[in-house]
């Protein structure tokens, strides 16, 4: 057995290997409540009963809610009045309407009323939402909060013997199918705990008796549930108050994570005490295995704790390997103007099989790039676990969304996404108002913003497809981008007229964008690079360029006679223009 000093020395040098990673894992904990939720005080209960709360109540003696909603709605027109940066009106949108809705309490009124119509009882109604409301907060807990220790102790394990860990081990449990599982395997712990905690001695006692019980989850998820809390309680037989002594080695960081108000916890003693315990979980899990104590067979993932031998990684990959040591011979491409256009904003001029053979080849090399750590023995060899993960293709080699586009696709890409805007836009018209409104400054069916928007994000944001994060954030503010000083080009030369008004909405800047509209405006440029584009441009390279030549000369065309026509005679009128007359249909359906 290691001493405690050894032990912290080699967790220091770990937490140092996957500093900034083990801070997110153990931050993340904090923020759902899962461990160390005293680093962070952002997220306190509540004790005071605020007044709807209390209305609430008292008509639900009654059986009545009259009073809570005159209540709610005056709390509404006061905070909306209260409103004086036009940024964040409160008036007009989905999430305008959300923000109200929970902070003035509407949304429980909303959802007994929705009830009370099916079962005719105020009183029961309200009975149900409490029920529902403890049956959705319990399956958050149960899968989430509950569970994620085990995910972090994985991640953990996983970084004190590889040096590279994958984001994706986050979904380490849901890949093998055993999320559940282990979910009811921590479930049954915390009940344990429960109960012995109404001891007071013997909770303190069990605590250190099933501390174990995460990491032998974490290393095997499908160990039976009552088998992983004994096999918990045979490992820490007769370590329990060395357990407690090494935890209390701890107090100085804990003291000064008080005097930082968290700070120190959050940036380093609580993974770094993480950490350490997996340490220290190794070294009983050599013990358990050695002296073969009841169930250590379980104890069976053995490349989560040593690598494995350079040829047995290379049998398992074999495939891998195969592909690594074929020479994949590259295409020679122009250095020229053509190699700019394809290499910096994935725009392509090259004879369409040339640039097939490209694409199948640059697939090769990002497969054995996702599995060359792997081989390499520096991030843990999925095929060598006990429980097979799930195989599924990646999607990747299906679309492949790091593909180039040719100037064809790209030009009836525009006009595709162009009328997919255009259709997105008349159909919320249509639903709010009841009327079809054709909706842009020009008269045909397409909406060149969304056109537009869609061809910037694959040429402008081609570098960064290989990560759908910064993809997204980019998205949203080129898009932002976008919009923005479209508005402004069209109210600029059209004497002021506004094609589009986002005054009144939540995080809106000037009326010409808004929060809830870049958002779904992130999500669409998603599904238009890792999906919708790909998908069309497969079906565009199986058109003869005989056909789509002329179709494109005839959508240009068309665009280009509606613009010039459009800059004298622009698309004016009601609920395109007109926003007086929209508000009056909102103000007259609300009244």
């Amino acid at each position: 057995m290691k001493t405690r000093q050894d032990l912290k020395k080699r967790a220091r040098k770990v937490f140092q290997k996957h500093y900034l990673f083990f801070v997110i894992v153990c931050l993340m904990a904090s923020f759902i409540g899962a461990e160390f939720s005293d680093s962070l005080s952002i997220t306190r209960i509540r004790n005071q009963v605020s007044s709807e709360e209390k209305l609430l109540i008292e008509d639900f003696e009654r059986d009545d809610l009259t009073d809570a909603e005159k209540l709610v709605e005056e709390k509404k027109e006061e905070l909306i009045e209260k409103v004086d940066n036009p940024a964040l009106g409160r008036t007009r949108g989905v999430l305008s309407a959300l923000i109200n809705s929970i902070s003035t309490g509407s949304i429980y009124i909303t959802i007994i009323k929705a009830i009370t119509s099916i079962i005719k009882s105020t009183s029961f109604a309200i009975a149900i939402l409490i029920l529902l409301s403890l049956i959705l907060t319990f399956i958050i807990w149960f899968f989430t909060t509950n569970v994620y220790p085990v995910i972090a102790r994985r991640i953990f394990l996983e970084g004190r013997t590889y040096p590279k860990v994958s984001k994706q081990r986050f979904l380490f449990l849901l890949n093998i199918k055993k999320w559940t599982k282990a979910s009811y395997t921590m479930f049954l712990r915390y009940i344990y705990l429960f109960f012995w905690s109404l001891t007071i001695i013997g909770g303190i006692i069990k605590r250190y008796s099933y501390f174990l019980v995460p990491y032998i989850v974490a290393e095997n998820p499908d160990i039976p549930s009552k088998t992983a809390i004994k096999l918990s309680r045979d490992m820490m037989y007769k370590h329990k108050f060395e357990c407690f002594k090494m935890d209390l080695s701890f107090l100085g960081w804990e003291i000064l994570g008080i005097i930082t108000f968290g700070m120190t916890k959050v940036l380093y003693s609580n993974p770094y005490k993480v950490a350490f315990f997996s340490e220290y979980y190794t070294n009983l899990r050599k013990i358990a295995i050695k002296n073969k104590i009841a169930n250590y067979e379980y104890l069976n993932d053995t490349y989560l704790f040593e690598k494995a031998d350079q040829a047995l990684l290379e049998n398992t990959y074999s495939d891998i390997v195969e592909l690594r040591n074929k020479k994949i011979k590259d295409i020679k491409r122009d250095t020229g103007f053509k190699a700019f256009l394809a290499n910096n904003f994935g725009i392509t001029l090259y004879d369409k099989k040339e640039e097939d053979q490209y694409e199948k080849e640059q697939l090769l090399k990002n497969r054995i790039s996702y599995y060359q750590d792997v081989i390499d023995g520096k991030s843990y060899p999925n095929r060598l676990f006990k429980i097979q993960e799930k195989t599924k293709k990646r999607i990747v080699e299906n679309i492949n969304y790091l593909r180039n586009y040719s100037v064809l696709s790209l030009i009836l890409l525009f006009f595709i996404i162009s009328f997919i805007g255009w259709l997105w836009e008349v159909s919320l018209h249509l639903i709010s108002d009841g009327v079809f409104v054709n909706r842009g400054a020009l008269h045909g069916p397409w909406l060149p913003i969304y056109g537009f928007g869609g061809l910037l994000i694959l040429i402008v944001l081609k570098k960064f497809r290989k990560s759908p994060l910064k993809e997204f954030v980019l998205t949203t503010c080129l898009c932002g981008f976008v919009e923005y000083f479209t508005a402004f080009y069209l109210e600029l030369t059209h004497n002021g007229e506004k094609w589009w008004d986002y005054s009144g909405y939540f995080l809106n800047l000037h009326g010409r964008i808004c929060a809830e509209g870049l958002l779904i405006f992130g999500l669409g440029g998603l599904a238009i690079v890792y999906v919708l584009a790909p998908l069309i441009d497969n079906m565009l390279r199986k058109i003869n360029r005989k056909i789509l030549i002329p179709l494109c000369v005839v959508l240009l065309t068309a665009y280009v006679i509606d613009q010039f026509y459009s800059h004298f005679y622009p698309n004016e009128g009601k609920g395109i223009t007109d926003y007086a007359y929209t508000r009056q249909i909102l103000e007259y359906r609300r009244l």
